[in-house]
């Protein structure tokens, strides 16, 4: 970024903010060189600030360490150490060192096409069930999660599940699911906590699941996609996809089944009748392995997939609520 026209400028002057506002005013049409030149300004000055309260704060948490006898410490050597700061701040944002300038001009600019917002990435509900998957959310959040209800039948509940689509917490969402994982995984020689993991971090804990066109729950546990060989009902979602390394939204249709029973079944399916998914079959009793395979086969596009159902699967949230679901079975 060109910002040597700024290197005789004092960005630590507030009058220099209202040059900068005139310069945006009387530039006219945000597309202008004018403009394109007022918002360089203010993003280098803005840089130079943000750099000069680093160093600040640098130097405060030092402070700690000096010694208050010193006669560096005197007032007049901090004097100047400020003034030392501020011009390195001055230069560092002049030579876009830090490129903090350059990232605020790419996401301002009307006309920026290689910038990309964060409303694009992700929306609040998919951000925030990757969180409640992965156990990541603050503590307040995670108790509200993991809050304590009494276990229900899970066939009941299943058909429960079918017409509201969601459920209100982590262990429902376990009770719900772990015989049906359990029946299922059992085909392949995997864990059912795997398949309920994955399933947890797909859905946010069953509090995602798609919907179809009617408002029902698809119940598709694994978001699996149909393509020309599925028969069966589908249901469209907007979908965050990875390409060469850059998140991209897209809308794609996915697999709706009658229950989640069916979806649990299908997944097992899916597996088996995809011969590139051969070396994660291959390698079911090894959870971590298979997780690996998964992802190297392509399930996922995102490139952190399998890590991420593993942390779910290492959670105590998890290991807590299937025992409870396990032992309730047992008696």
């Amino acid at each position: 970024m060109e910002t040597n026209h700024l290197d005789k400028q004092n960005f630590f002057d507030l009058g220099n903010l209202d040059s900068l506002r005139r310069d945006a005013l009387n530039s006219g049409d945000a597309s202008t060189d004018a403009s394109k030149a007022a918002l360089k300004k203010a993003a280098a000055q803005f840089e130079a600030i943000f750099t000069q309260m680093l160093l600040k704060s640098m130097r405060k948490a030092n402070e700690a360490f000096e010694d208050k006898e010193s006669p560096f410490n005197a007032s007049g050597v901090k004097f100047f150490e400020e003034m030392h700061d501020q011009q390195m701040a001055s230069e560092l944002s002049s030579n876009g060192s830090l490129g903090l300038a350059d990232l605020i001009v790419q996401q301002l600019s009307p006309d920026g096409k290689n910038f990309m917002p964060g409303s694009v990435l992700r929306t609040t509900s998919d951000f925030f069930s990757d969180q409640r998957a992965g156990s990541t959310l603050p503590h307040q959040e995670n108790q509200k999660v993991t809050e304590k209800v009494p276990l229900v039948d899970s066939t009941e509940k299943s058909e429960q599940n079918i017409a509201s689509g969601t459920f209100e917490n982590a262990e429902e969402f376990v009770s719900t699911v772990w015989e049906h994982a359990k029946t299922a995984a059992k085909k392949i020689g995997l864990n059912p906590a795997v398949m309920v993991a994955q399933a947890a971090l797909e859905t946010g804990w069953g509090k995602h699941i798609i919907s179809k066109g009617d408002g029902n729950s698809s119940n598709n546990l694994f978001n699996i996609k149909s393509d020309k060989s599925w028969q069966g009902e589908k249901a469209s979602k907007v979908t965050l996809e990875f390409e060469q390394g850059a998140a991209v939204k897209k809308q794609a249709s996915f697999r709706a089944y009658d229950s989640i029973k069916d979806s649990v079944n299908d997944f097992v399916d899916f597996l088996t009748q995809n011969p590139r998914y051969q070396d994660a079959l291959n390698n079911t009793a090894k959870p971590h392995k298979f997780l690996d395979s998964l992802q190297q086969a392509g399930y996922a596009t995102d490139p952190n997939y399998a890590d991420k159902i593993k942390r779910v699967l290492n959670s105590n949230e998890l290991k807590n609520i299937a025992t409870s679901v396990i032992r309730q079975g047992v008696e």
